[in-house]
């Protein structure tokens, strides 16, 4: 899905894919991508929460702002997730893509399924637009960090939260 202009990644990101098949998040995901979630250190879903996370997770997966991808093993079995939202920023033209999750189970890392996901992410941007992407990762994860500069991403800045 790449043109002419756009470059390739870096060789050094090419790696063997086992988890082949990048698609769209459906309805029927929910279970599996919460678990994805909670791996990643979302707070794990309870009988109080779980109809409530439902509803948003439909929600966010029906969005024509968002897309929510996931990777699937040769068994059908996902191993990864990435959600992607594309919002608009003041003195732009065409939106920027931001990725708050990206999570491939542990058993699946080093598989090139987080590789898929991310070139999967980037190829939907363009279609959308998108002047960039860009991704929140927390602090402690070096691994996923040097993944993301393997990929050809820049460490731009740090966000602030305050608790409501």
């Amino acid at each position: 899905m790449r043109d002419a202009l756009t470059p390739p990644l870096p060789e050094r990101f090419s790696l063997a894919v086992t988890a082949t098949r990048v698609r769209k998040a459906e309805a029927g995901d929910f279970d599996a991508v919460s678990a994805l979630l909670a791996e990643l250190g979302r707070p794990a879903l309870t009988p109080s929460t779980v109809d409530e996370a439902r509803q948003v997770y439909l929600r966010h997966v029906g969005r024509a702002d968002a897309s929510s991808l996931v990777a699937e093993a040769d068994d059908g079995t996902l191993v990864g997730f990435i959600s992607l939202e594309f919002r608009d920023r003041l003195n732009r033209v065409s939106p920027q893509a931001w990725v708050p999750d990206l999570i491939v189970t542990s058993g699946a890392r080093e598989t090139g399924a987080g590789r898929a996901l991310l070139e999967r992410a980037f190829d939907v941007a363009r279609e959308h637009g998108c002047y960039e992407l860009t991704l929140e990762s927390g602090w402690a994860r070096d691994v996923a960090h040097r993944f993301y500069e393997i990929a050809g991403m820049s460490k731009d800045g740090y966000y602030f939260t305050f608790p409501l």
